[in-house]
């Protein structure tokens, strides 16, 4: 048995300059990383010293939790429990963009199942959208269900926003890899990143941190993610 040792000093990558941008992370199959691929982008941005608000949507409430668990002394990550019962008072318009002065990004995480109404809302708030996909049949089945629906959604076809796909929880030189690795590439949408399946998302979660807050986090994991921020921060 393999043990994952946690240091637990901040990787720092450098600050980049950037405009508000809001990131919806979606799939409407459950099972698919969503909410790992918005706490750890969240970490990312906030050990780049940006101010970074986290929206949960999910009513697992999983972001949430994980922020909770989050030390003081760690870069600070803004937090909107907007799957709470009280917060559906008030329209998701205002959930995303009441947020602290000097906000720099916005990522949204959302429920399993996510279709209709709420798909359309988020889609309308969102400057980019991430899409994880793992590597199974089904996964793959339901992730193309879920892109032909976002594109159907009102908000994107009145204006198409910025979408991309990524590899997560995955095990490199495998069959089952190589079948999404085909998949992804043939969809007409980039395929940007693939984030290896590692102990050190679980564990590092346990403690309301993302891989950007350790130190001994593998050089090849940061690029991975360096691939989405790049991708994100081509536009300003």
């Amino acid at each position: 048995m393999v043990t994952t040792h946690l240091t637990t000093e901040p990787r720092i990558l450098a600050k980049p300059t950037a405009a508000p941008k809001r990131i919806l992370i979606a799939n409407a199959k459950g099972g698919s990383g969503k909410t790992t691929i918005a706490t750890n982008l969240s970490s990312l941005f906030a050990c780049r010293q940006e101010q970074c608000a986290l929206i949960d949507f999910d009513p697992q409430g999983s972001s949430t939790q994980w922020l909770q668990l989050r030390q003081t002394a760690r870069a600070e990550i803004h937090g909107v429990s907007a799957y709470k019962k009280g917060a559906t008072q008030v329209t998701r318009t205002w959930q995303i963009h009441n947020l602290p002065v000097g906000t720099t990004k916005v990522v949204i995480d959302t429920p399993a199942g996510l279709t209709g109404q709420l798909l359309n809302d988020l889609v309308r708030e969102s400057d980019f959208i991430v899409i994880p996909v793992t590597p199974s049949p089904i996964d793959i089945r339901a992730t193309t269900l879920f892109i032909k629906e976002l594109f159907l959604t009102p908000a994107y076809r009145s204006s198409p926003r910025r979408i991309a796909v990524v590899a997560n929880r995955v095990r490199k030189n495998t069959l089952v890899y190589s079948k999404l690795e085909l998949f992804l590439k043939s969809l007409k949408i980039p395929f940007i990143s693939t984030f290896r399946d590692t102990q050190f998302y679980i564990r590092s979660s346990e403690y309301g941190l993302g891989i950007h807050d350790l130190s001994n986090a593998q050089e090849a994991d940061i690029n991975d993610w360096q691939k989405l921020v790049d991708w994100i921060d081509e536009i300003e």
